[in-house]
């Protein structure tokens, strides 16, 4: 083997992370294919590799035999007894059995066998890089599209952004730089396969977490997250520090930190609301911007009936009922909203001993709707 290829092998191994024993090991393995199939032999040869000289011997293993049938596999006891005098029946033997020209089928061999494995080890890099970095979010740029994918660079590699993960409210040009939440990594024949999305709930919670350090470090934790892509989205917030507010946290000064968020997620309306135990007071949050007279709980149904103000009622629903559907998502539970004239007809409202939305602070939210339903 040429000093060039040991070289090359060195190169590899600092540039691409890939151990020169596997290219070795790969090499070796494909000599001996190209040796059989050549030359016509048996499978009984291994190749033997000189890294300092860079030289290649090629053995072959015989049975010691008193009557030879085939001369690739065995050996006869004079035979073997000229070479060394305490073999016997049944051991074996390595013969050197280099041919001439071995040396340019095995440049020729060993060329393609590196390329190969160094296409292996680079697909494998980057699979486990990426598979270790699901649920997570990552900046790439738009590279191009066709009707079914954008194409979505992350570097060493090309993400797919199905059309079913695209906003609706957002456009796509070459060079555009945008998040994306890494939903899945596949390997393939053909090498890993990255699918990412837009739409996900995991994108808008990771960016909450790049936004405000409160919740990074785990002083604010996100309980839920409801999400409309494009569109609205609420998300339900709580600690354990009383010195903390994770509603006040979320927004940040001025609200800049969420509208951060919003200018990423192009405009999309984004409800802060505080998580709580009590099923009464989250889902009477979860209805934020809208005021909340009363919530009737039914635990063995995990249904709720909330009354509002008569002039509340469109506010709570929200446009084509987007406000109470979120809520619902956020809460995890069944939610039927009535006006206050309603639930007086019904005889459900007012209740003695109940939660006293009217005295308790609003959460705060920094998108405020004031679109009543079509």
């Amino acid at each position: 083997m040429s000093s060039e290829l040991m070289d090359a092998l060195v190169v590899l191994e600092k540039e691409k992370g890939i151990s020169r024993e596997v290219l070795i090991e790969a090499i070796e393995a494909a000599l001996v294919s190209a040796y059989k199939r050549n030359f016509n032999q048996a499978q009984n040869v291994r190749v033997d590799m000189n890294l300092e000289t860079g030289t290649m011997r090629v053995f072959a293993r015989k049975e010691v035999v008193d009557e030879v049938f085939d001369s690739r596999l065995e050996i006869s006891m004079d035979e073997a007894r000229n070479i060394n005098p305490s073999y016997e029946p049944g051991d074996m033997v390595e013969l050197e059995v280099t041919p001439k020209e071995f040396g340019r089928i095995a440049a020729q061999t060993a060329k393609q066998v590196v390329t190969q494995r160094v296409r292996e080890a680079e697909r494998g890099i980057i699979y486990s890089e990426f598979v270790d970095r699901e649920d997570d979010i990552m900046t790439g740029i738009v590279q191009r599209q066709d009707p079914r994918f954008i194409y979505v660079s992350l570097g060493k590699i090309e993400a797919l952004l199905p059309q079913s993960e695209q906003m609706s409210n957002e456009t796509y040009k070459p060079h555009d730089r945008i998040k994306v939440y890494l939903t899945k990594v596949e390997k393939t024949t053909k090498g890993p396969q990255i699918f990412v999305s837009r739409t996900h709930p995991g994108l808008l919670k990771r960016l909450f977490e790049v936004e405000v350090p409160e919740i990074y470090d785990g002083t604010v934790e996100i309980k839920s997250v409801a999400r409309e892509a494009g569109d609205r989205s609420k998300i339900s917030v709580a600690t354990d520090y009383d010195e903390v507010d994770p509603v006040g946290a979320c927004v940040g000064p001025k609200g800049a930190r969420v509208q951060a968020i919003v200018d990423e997620l192009k405009g999309e309306k984004i409800d802060i609301v505080e998580w709580s135990s009590d099923p009464v007071e989250f889902v009477g949050n979860a209805l934020s911007p809208s005021k909340v007279l009363d919530v009737i709980v039914n635990e063995e149904d995990k249904a709720t009936t909330v009354i509002v103000p008569d002039y509340q009622l469109s506010l709570a629903i929200g446009k084509r009922g987007q406000n109470a559907r979120l809520a619902a998502k956020l809460t995890g539970w069944k939610i039927d909203i009535k006006s206050e004239t309603d639930a007086r007809e019904a005889g459900i409202y007012p209740r003695e001993d109940v939660f006293d939305f009217e005295e308790e602070e609003m959460d705060e939210s920094f998108d405020l709707v004031d679109e009543e339903i079509e």
